[in-house]
């Protein structure tokens, strides 16, 4: 589809071409982009292509080539790093890499999507293993040994100070982290261990003791650790106001890193087909290696057709799918973690929490813009264990140093209305007798009549001054976006369109308050119910409890492991250690 000047505006393919061009011109159920589109074509050329997937493929050729504004455009055009290994050098070293030769005399591990991750990875496989980390122009005229040599960071090899085999016994631990096989250099380690000890070479066994203890530190710290597999993850996290896609790299059972992308969705797209569009770019018409395995969190529109399309770019089979278990779905909801956690981020950022204050000021016909903002908001299970939740914003955004919790004594179980005026008493009592701070708007959630139970609180309380409150229903279907705002009274109402800034920032504030309130209600209600001790867990025997307290340190290792660190110590089957983390979280 062309503009008057012969500019492309949309590139796009069809199996039934009249069908897909005719939904452009229909008289009525467009949106509001699709009608820019449509008002600003003036040409449309066609190209005829033997099949779907050759189509697939010239679109996404023509889409990377024109850049027309009406696609997805994802800008990705940065080289990823890899970590290179010489087979040649007879002491070489592990090195950062931009660009992977085609013809090289060594090995590439990656790609990655994170040089920081990478640098990251090379410090501590060096620091571990003792890996020089020089040029080789450098390394081939050293006389003495370096200061990296002197902190205990190399074993010297440019002077002599290693035996050449046993430099390459460090250098195969290494590569074999980098493999996803740090568990076998640890039972390597520990068998070399105990046979420096029998033999009394104790400062080897303390130092193959010392590595021991990295490496294991080094597992905890990795989230996914499966013995294999190959696959990009893409998920997709939406809230009002924006939304991300999260690529996670899965290389060899090991999470490289992640990117985050955020495409101009010029038509609206659903979720399907934005993942769809975005994928299609994202390894056709360029050089990215594509893996066995692609993992989305939606449903992918015409799968079955990208996944040919993968397929023929690879050169072999390409398995696209969102129903994944076992390992998959860890890394599915990693994937989905990282897009939520990013997202987040970005629509809490500075200019945008002041464009959406101003336009709460307007909205709201506010004589200036707030500068701080209240939001209450009531969790319990059935009655029990209430909380009521107070968060704070800024301009600056959550305001995490003022948000207060109220554990509610003394009401009738589920009785949210007294719930939130015993919170609002104490809250506002306190601040009225000690004059602090005062929020330029006070949200309730909860509608009319958490909005009058508010209104009577205050004025009830001397001192407390005028405060403007408003409180938001969330309808009938209780959908982002279709949420009802009453300003001081139930009849002065306020209908906001879904895609308003000033809404969105009243979601992000009763959204935190909501979260702050349930994480309140959790602890207080599990406080009771938890078991810290290890002695109290049934199956858990002493012989049991010393190997735990050994492999991790303390109980506190013990605490912080995770069911999968759990399940590998020995004498721990998979079950027991999901029983341990349960009865040690508060789960059981």
């Amino acid at each position: 589809m062309l503009d008057a000047d012969g500019e492309p505006l949309y590139v796009g393919k069809a199996k039934r071409l009249k069908a897909r061009l005719a939904s452009y011109f229909r008289n009525s159920g467009l949106n509001t982009k699709t009608r820019a589109l449509v008002a600003r074509i003036c040409d449309i050329q066609v190209t005829v292509t033997h099949s779907e997937t050759e189509a697939l493929l010239l679109e996404q050729t023509l889409i990377k080539q024109q850049r027309p504004p009406y696609n997805i455009l994802l800008r990705d055009d940065k080289s990823y790093p890899y970590v290179f290994v010489s087979d040649r050098h007879p002491f070489p070293a592990l090195e950062f890499r931009r660009v992977r030769q085609k013809r090289s005399d060594g090995h590439y591990f990656g790609p990655f999507t994170s040089s920081a991750a990478v640098r990251e990875s090379l410090g501590l496989l060096q620091k571990i293993f003792r890996i020089r980390n020089c040029e080789n122009s450098v390394f081939a005229h050293r006389t003495r040994p370096c200061l990296q040599y002197q902190i205990g960071r190399c074993t010297a090899p440019c002077v002599g100070y290693i035996e050449q085999q046993d430099y390459q016994r460090d250098l195969k631990h290494a590569v074999m982290c980098l493999e996803g096989k740090s568990d076998e250099v640890t039972r390597q380690l520990g068998v070399e261990m105990e046979r420096a000890a029998e033999s009394l070479e104790f400062e080897q066994a303390a130092w193959l003791r010392d590595q021991i203890q990295q490496l294991r530190r080094l597992q905890t710290q990795q989230a996914v650790d499966i013995e294999g597999g190959d696959a990009d993850v893409f998920a997709f996290a939406q809230r009002p106001g924006g939304f991300c896609v999260t690529l996670l790299p899965i290389r060899q059972g090991r999470v490289l890193g992640s990117r985050h992308f955020t495409p101009n969705n010029g038509l609206d797209l659903s979720d399907g087909a934005l993942l769809g569009e975005l994928i299609g770019q994202y390894y056709i018409g360029g050089e990215r290696e594509i893996p066995s395995e692609v993992i989305t969190s939606h449903p992918v529109e015409d799968a079955d057709l990208l996944q040919s399309g993968l397929a023929a770019r690879a050169g072999r089979a390409v398995r696209l799918t969102h129903q994944v278990r076992a390992h998959r779905a860890q890394w599915l909801q990693l994937a989905r973690t990282n897009a939520e956690q990013h997202l987040a981020t970005e629509l809490a950022s500075q200019q945008q929490l002041m464009r959406r204050f101003i336009e709460l000021r307007d909205l709201l016909g506010l004589e200036e813009v707030p500068t701080r903002l209240e939001c209450f908001d009531i969790s319990h299970s059935h009655g029990e264990a209430t909380v009521a939740s107070c968060v704070v914003f800024d301009q600056n955004g959550p305001l995490k140093s003022d948000y207060r919790r109220f554990n509610i004594e003394g009401v009738t179980p589920g009785d949210d209305y007294a719930a939130m005026r015993q919170a609002l008493e104490r809250r506002y009592r306190r601040i009225a007798s000690e004059d602090a701070k005062r929020p330029d708007l006070l949200i309730v959630d909860g509608g009319k009549g958490q909005l009058n139970m508010a209104r009577e609180v205050l004025s009830e309380i001397e001192g407390i001054g005028a405060l403007q409150v408003l409180g938001v229903a969330k309808g009938t279907t209780r959908r982002p976006g279709l949420e009802t705002l009453f300003l001081e009274t139930p009849e002065h109402s306020l209908e906001v369109d879904s895609t308003s800034s000033a809404l969105h920032l009243i979601q992000h504030i009763r959204d935190e308050a909501h979260r702050f309130a349930i994480t309140g209600h959790r602890q207080r209600r599990d406080k009771a119910r938890r078991t810290s001790t290890l002695q109290e867990i049934p199956g858990v025997g002493p012989k049991r409890r010393r190997e735990l307290l050994r492999y991790f340190g303390g109980l506190q290792g013990v605490k912080r492991a995770s069911r999968e660190d759990l399940a590998r110590v020995p004498g721990i089957s998979a079950q027991l250690a999901g029983q341990i983390h349960a009865a040690l979280h508060g789960q059981g």
